[in-house]
């Protein structure tokens, strides 16, 4: 551990010793330089093993389903007019389920809220709620004075036209 050095963070394996009588190609040396170290092999065994594995599993599970659908298609073909109705059946009962679930969900969060906004919990979204009550007055106001004016107005109008009236 003491013969390794350590430049710039990581952590570097000194070079190996040479020997004046290795008249080695240039090949070999550089092969013997950039040797895997034993993690590195580790990890790639691993690697090759366990890709191994999965490409097995992968095959076993696709064998195993060719096969189930070639031994079960005539048995489907033969009970599939039972198997669509009971499907669509099942299908709508569970769509409904869970609609009515859904509603019902629904149904209690909006009860819920109403109530801490009743009890003047101020829950979330309450201001949204209490800026729209205040425009609806709003407008409603000016809308009524709107009507009030032009209603004297349109009363002018006919006591001109009509003098006597």
């Amino acid at each position: 551990m003491a013969d390794r050095t350590i430049i710039a963070g990581h952590l570097q394996r000194p070079p190996r010793p040479t020997t004046t009588t290795d008249s080695g190609s240039p090949f070999i040396r550089r092969f013997r330089q950039h040797s895997l170290n034993s993690t590195q092999l580790m990890g790639i065994l691993t690697l090759i093993i366990s890709g191994g594995i999965l490409l097995l599993l992968t095959g076993v599970t696709i064998t195993v389903t060719v096969i189930g659908l070639i031994f079960f298609a005539p048995i489907i073909l033969l009970t599939s007019p039972i198997w669509i109705p009971v499907g669509a059946l099942l299908f709508v009962v569970i769509a409904g389920f869970l609609c009515v679930c859904g509603m019902g969900l629904a149904a209690a969060a909006t009860v819920s809220w109403l109530y801490k906004y009743f009890r003047g919990l101020h829950p979330v979204g309450s201001d949204r709620v209490d800026y729209a009550r205040s425009r609806l007055a709003d407008t409603a106001s000016h809308v009524k004075d709107y009507a009030r004016e032009y209603g004297e107005y349109f009363q002018g109008k006919v006591k001109d036209a009509a003098p006597g009236a």
